[in-house]
């Protein structure tokens, strides 16, 4: 296992450095000085590249360049475009899982330290809010959960939701759509739902054990793609810029963002992000209807308190604060357009 693994290391070196090179070609010489390597060594090993789909061309007297890059998500190409200290630097990939949150809790149990990853290319049994099912194709979308470890009490882990919503709806803008936060855990472009959250963590009374960030974002698929039912409120990234998404560098970009906000929050506390997510927010100052278990509630969605709750003022002026529910935005009211997050380069093929 050791061997595996430092070959896999000294693989996602040589991506990285080559990668950093973009047209140019980088010598031999240069990547065996790089990782301590003998020329026949690394030759050796961008031949096991090679063989794992990367098109990499040698040219004598000018060395090897990078062609091309499969579209998976293993930590070959993910780890090279990372820009984290701690999320996603180990990387569990599976080509098919039930749901990637029930393995990373399991590997949470086990001792899996914070920021590891589960990743899928496929989920048979994808989870969403309140038991639903998430759809989740093969091969075209990012499904994957995130083992947090923060030092909060439990009552305080909830935030951590919207944390990642902030983090994902400024990723997504940051690939050039309107994207904005339905509360408490949906992310829309145009109204409709291109990425969803859920949270799940183990406690006790007074500290969090881990929390597991699941998270699922439609980035290739296509309407027909959808059930359905879903056809017409749900889309993609694909399908709101009009091209295909790099989903490597798109992960790469998400788990980045998403750790300098946990970073913000385990330093400053909820302040900046309930600011952020309010900027954000596709709900606030709408008319809603929130179903919860037990009963029904009409109103103006007026902001959200310091723990993340919704508060709904009433038809009859009564304010109500919503820990939990489903919410239907009835009709729209105008409010000030969210802030634009300054973008970075877009991750498109």
């Amino acid at each position: 296992m050791a061997l595996e693994s430092t070959e896999q290391t000294q693989e996602e070196l040589i991506l990285g450095f080559l990668s950093e090179s973009g047209e140019d070609y980088t010598s031999g010489e240069a990547l065996s000085g790089k990782l301590g390597l003998s020329r026949t060594a690394v030759w050796k090993r961008v031949e096991a590249l090679r063989t794992k789909g990367y098109r990499i061309e040698a040219v004598p007297a000018r060395g090897y360049r990078l062609v091309e890059v499969p579209d998976r998500l293993t930590a070959l190409e993910v780890a090279p475009l990372l820009e984290t200290h701690d999320l996603g630097r180990t990387v569990h990939h599976h080509a098919v899982l039930g749901s990637t949150n029930e393995v990373a809790f399991r590997l949470a149990q086990d001792g899996a330290e914070h920021g590891e990853v589960v990743v899928a290319e496929q989920q048979t049994s994808g989870k969403g809010r309140r038991g639903r099912a998430w759809v989740s194709p093969p091969g075209l979308n990012l499904y994957f959960s995130a083992i947090l470890r923060p030092e909060l009490p439990p009552q305080r882990a909830p935030e951590l939701t919207l944390v990642a919503a902030v983090a994902l709806a400024e990723t997504l803008r940051e690939c050039g759509v309107d994207a904005a936060i339905k509360w408490p855990n949906d992310v829309h472009i145009d109204g409709r739902k291109v990425a969803g959250i859920l949270t799940e963590l183990s406690a006790e009374p007074e500290r969090v054990h881990f929390v597991i960030v699941g998270v699922g974002v439609n980035l290739n698929c296509q309407d027909e793609h959808f059930p359905e039912e879903l056809r017409g409120v749900a889309t993609s990234l694909s399908l709101a810029r009009g091209e295909k998404v790099h989903r490597a560098r798109f992960a790469a970009s998400l788990w980045t963002r998403l750790e300098e906000w946990l970073d913000l929050y385990l330093e400053t506390g909820f302040d900046a992000v309930r600011a952020r997510w309010k900027e954000l927010s596709s709900t606030l100052g709408q008319d809603v209807l929130v179903r919860t278990d037990r009963s029904e509630l009409r109103g103006l969605a007026e902001d959200i308190d310091p723990s993340g709750a919704l508060l709904v003022r009433t038809e009859g002026g009564q304010l109500e604060r919503v820990l939990a529910g489903d919410v239907e935005q009835l009709r729209p009211r105008q409010s000030p357009r969210p802030r634009q997050t300054p973008r970075r380069a877009a991750p498109s093929e």
